[in-house]
């Protein structure tokens, strides 16, 4: 217990101040107007009960008025396709396995999303022939898939998403294991790079380009948590001091907290979108927004309720930035030597 305690300390008294608190509000650096609108939601399923969904009531309820209107809004939106869609039936040997149709993908296209992440734990479900049959089925509906290549050196490459008014890289990343799949990086795969060198990805960006804006989406942390454990607070840090402006992550299922960190915001899970959500930790989400000058960023997040697998916009709550309202965390000592311990820290820390 005391060797615990001392490395729950040593992790405190070395780390700069944080500020954790409900992903809901805005950070403001005085966008003026003008620029490029981009916006991020979570898991996006096309199966199991959503799939039931569909066959009962249509894709299109999928997509309620609110989404569409923040949709409209943006030049861009990303979502984590949280299924191969493939007609390619060859399921992995895992406990989840999803597939789904490729014709429901321009329904996507339609009501506005332009990116489909691929950097996840089920975009491999359908082996590697249904990961390189979705990421063309996607690009088939007029979306651009991410995170996924014929090889690793193809996954793992930045996606330039706008060069005007300034220039706007995409890195998703998958930071989980793959069950029950061999990592073969010369084979199709989706992004996977060890943390080193996403790190080392994201600093290179940074040296070559200073006023680029650098997005970093992981696909990461434990499903049906609340909040990040120890080793995510030190990834998220170690991207954002080489680089990285925003990220945001997803995986969980929840909605975890958020944190400013050296004037970038941190999202550790924005939770679901369309999913069949039915545990009530299952149907909280957010959408994140950044809107971005040639010298400005305004970052602002709305909350998503699920009903009947169709997500809500329900308006933004609170105001969270480096001198906003904090929540207590729980810091849980992650050491080689030490395994999480059911004693945790709680810790309320203000610069």
């Amino acid at each position: 217990m005391r060797l615990h305690l001392l490395t729950i300390f040593l992790f405190l008294i070395g780390m700069p101040s944080l500020a954790f608190s409900l992903p809901f509000g805005e950070v403001r650096e005085g966008c003026q107007g003008g620029g490029v609108t981009i916006t991020f939601v979570g898991d996006l399923l096309l199966d199991r009960g959503v799939r039931e969904r569909i066959d009962t009531a249509g894709v299109e309820l999928l997509f309620s008025p609110s989404v569409d209107s923040l949709f409209a809004a943006s030049d861009f939106v990303i979502a984590n396709l949280e299924c191969p869609a493939t007609h390619i039936v060859a399921p992995m040997q895992k406990k989840y396995i999803f597939r789904a149709d490729p014709e429901h993908l321009p329904v996507l296209r339609q009501h506005g999303i332009t990116h489909l992440n691929l950097a996840n734990n089920h975009s491999i479900d359908q082996g590697r022939r249904g990961l390189i049959s979705t990421r063309d089925n996607i690009r088939e509906a007029g979306m651009v898939p991410v995170g996924a290549g014929e090889n690793m050196r193809e996954a793992v490459q930045p996606v330039l998403l706008a060069e005007t008014p300034r220039r706007v890289w995409l890195l998703p990343s998958l930071r989980l294991a793959l069950e029950n799949y061999a990592y073969l990086p010369e084979k199709p795969c989706v992004s996977q790079e060890p943390m080193d060198s996403l790190v080392a990805r994201v600093a290179s960006l940074r040296r070559s380009s200073p006023s680029d804006y650098i997005i970093v989406t992981l696909h990461w942390g434990g499903e049906n948590t609340m909040r990040p454990i120890l080793q995510q607070v030190v990834d998220a840090h170690r991207l954002v001091d080489a680089g990285a402006n925003l990220i945001v992550g997803h995986h969980s299922h929840t909605l975890q907290p958020s944190e400013q960190y050296h004037g970038a915001t941190i999202f550790y899970s924005i939770g679901n979108f369309i999913f069949d959500a039915l545990r009530p930790i299952h149907k909280s989400g957010c959408a994140v927004t950044v809107t971005l000058s040639a010298d400005s960023a305004e970052v602002t997040s709305r909350q998503v309720t699920i009903k009947e697998c169709t997500p809500y916009l329900i308006g933004r709550l609170g105001d969270w930035s480096m001198n906003g309202p904090t929540m207590n965390y729980e810091f849980i000592a992650l050491s080689p030597l030490f395994p999480p311990s059911p004693f945790a820290l709680s810790a309320d820390i203000r610069g």
